[in-house]
């Protein structure tokens, strides 16, 4: 445990109760407002691709190996994906293969972002 973290919790455990509480809900509200310093990130879960496989299956699944991934920040691209697919009859393998693609990039940029 760090120098901080004891510091913090020594000085948690002197407040009263309601006190406790104030510090807790302002400790939530810094969490909230961003920046936070991400330790580690999880490896992607390794669920194999069925052979056939919906495009929404896999978008199911690709969210699952990537629960760190922001499903919002790849909605995009793959509602993109999926509208070739229903309205003009991409191949449903290609469009996986592409999504797989996205996500793999969106995992590699977060590794890179927290390198620096």
């Amino acid at each position: 445990m760090s120098r901080k973290t004891k510091s913090l919790i020594d000085i948690f455990e002197t407040l009263n109760e309601e006190r406790q509480t104030s510090v807790l809900e302002f400790a939530e509200f810094l969490q909230s407002k961003g920046n936070l310093v991400i330790k580690e990130i999880a490896e992607p879960v390794d669920i194999p691709r069925p052979e056939k496989e919906t495009v929404v299956g896999a978008i199911k699944r690709l969210k699952q190996t990537y629960p760190m991934i922001d499903s919002m920040k790849v909605f995009s691209s793959a509602s993109e994906l999926m509208t070739d697919h229903m309205v003009k009859g991409r191949d449903a393998v290609e469009v996986i293969d592409e999504m797989e693609k996205i996500f793999e990039n969106f995992y590699s940029k977060i590794l890179k972002d927290m390198e620096h």
